[in-house]
């Protein structure tokens, strides 16, 4: 039962985010283009959003659905970790028009040929998971 609950949220957030115009290419292409503050002002959003959310469940010690302690693990600071991984985002993100998110979305919006790209994300998935031994952490 709790599967439709997800489910139901899931349909919910695909609505918004269509109606939000968060996955159109277009407005995707207006963000790398520095043409429009809309994608911007989105994510800037989630950020703040998130922020708020992560200083809720580490200050009252918020547990999760089933019970269990929500924990969550200090970062390592690592500037070229991260400029090289948001490097390579962008990048798929840029060629793509759409993040991992909004992809499924496209799906059921009856964008089929965003299958590719799930197909080549799980896929990258997989051999970063393969190589990931040998990569600096």
């Amino acid at each position: 039962m709790k599967i439709f609950r997800y489910i139901f949220v899931g349909i919910i957030f695909g609505i918004t985010l269509t109606k939000a115009e968060v996955i159109s290419w277009y407005r995707i292409y207006e963000m790398f283009r520095f043409q429009s503050f809309h994608m911007y002002g989105v994510i800037g959003t989630a950020i703040v959003v998130g922020i708020i959310a992560i200083q809720i469940i580490k200050r009252t010690g918020m547990k999760a659905v089933d019970g269990s302690p929500i924990e969550i693990n200090p970062k390592q600071v690592s500037i070229s970790r991260y400029l090289f991984g948001g490097i390579i985002f962008g990048l798929g993100w840029a060629m793509t028009g759409a993040c991992p998110g909004p992809m499924f979305i496209l799906v059921g919006n009856g964008f089929f040929v965003i299958l590719a790209v799930i197909a080549s994300a799980v896929l990258g998935t997989y051999v970063y998971g393969l190589i990931r031994h040998k990569l600096p952490h």
